[in-house]
């Protein structure tokens, strides 16, 4: 039964005093403030929840808890949502532009993405006919405009479409291809079956927004539980001892991806690297196995 949202506003000199009562240590307290009001409590209780005692309703901090400790895993995960988002970018690129090619050449049809002839619900291809007219018809790049002014078509070729939509609507108009075989060839690029391919592109996506959005990551568990590969082309992992619902479990699809799109990439280097800027970061609570960087996955 609902009932009425009682909990009082407390400004941030209010939470410092609340924070102080439950043992938090503070060098400067109208630093302190300034955060508060910048950042916002609510974004950073996040980060705070950790540091509290079993159990964790009792709202007590372990002893020595620092407000400094608290920002350096706001800041950790803040690195690591750009890092993400910037390998993610990568492998939208890529899905973007193998999308429209492959279609284009399996088909032989360079508008088959707003063709209904090529999918296999009627409802969900009308469904993202829409968000296609949506999107062009909002759209400012310059070659929408001059296919718009210049040709007499009513909609662009593949090509152009796949650049405007977003990362969620590619997948769904992946996962509504009638043809087995063109749906097999696009997956089979990034050496995986069209099952795990559709969705990982739901867990990247999903990963992509959140980072959009400014959301916690690094010890989050996720909703969404990735389909797991029984063959792979590219080095996989053994995950029989990873939690799927972690942080590391989804590192693992990027680096994956990444294996096909820019196999020398340096991602490995690049997590390691901000692992080590932030030490004190407990690796277990993302999901991290033992030795991970010792797997043929992650040299």
């Amino acid at each position: 039964m609902k009932t009425s949202f009682t909990k009082p506003y407390s400004s941030p000199e209010q939470i410092v005093q609340i924070l102080k009562s439950r043992g938090m240590l503070m060098e400067d307290e109208h630093k302190v403030e300034s955060y508060l009001l910048n950042i916002g409590y609510h974004r950073l209780s996040a980060y705070i929840f950790p540091f509290y005692k079993s159990p964790k309703n009792d709202l007590i901090l372990k002893e020595g808890t620092t407000f400094e400790q608290v920002l350096t895993l706001y800041r950790f995960d803040k690195k690591l949502r750009i890092l993400l988002f910037n390998e993610i970018e990568k492998i939208e690129v890529a899905i973007r532009s193998v999308l429209a090619n492959i279609g284009c050449q399996e088909l032989g049809d360079k508008y088959w993405i707003t063709k209904p002839e090529y999918f296999a619900n009627a409802d969900k291809f009308n469904q993202t006919l829409v968000l296609i007219e949506k999107e062009l018809t909002s759209s400012k790049e310059d070659y929408i405009e001059d296919f718009r002014h210049n040709y007499i078509e009513n909609y662009p070729p593949a090509w152009m479409i796949t650049e405007v939509l977003s990362f969620g609507n590619l997948n769904y108009i992946y996962s509504n291809i009638s043809s087995n075989q063109l749906m097999k060839r696009i997956a089979a690029y990034f050496g995986l079956k069209p099952q795990v391919f559709t969705s990982w592109l739901t867990v990247l996506a999903n990963l992509r927004n959140m980072c959009c959005h400014h959301a916690r990551v690094w010890n989050r568990d996720f909703m969404l539980n990735p389909a797991e590969p029984r063959k792979t082309s590219n080095v996989w992992i053994d995950t029989s001892k990873i939690d799927k619902k972690k942080i590391f479990y989804r590192l693992c699809i990027i680096r994956y991806f990444l294996s096909s799109i820019s196999p020398n990439n340096s991602f490995n280097e690049k997590i390691a690297n901000l692992l080590a800027q932030f030490p004190s970061v407990d690796i277990v609570a993302m999901g991290f196995c033992k030795d991970w960087q010792k797997d043929t996955l992650w040299k």
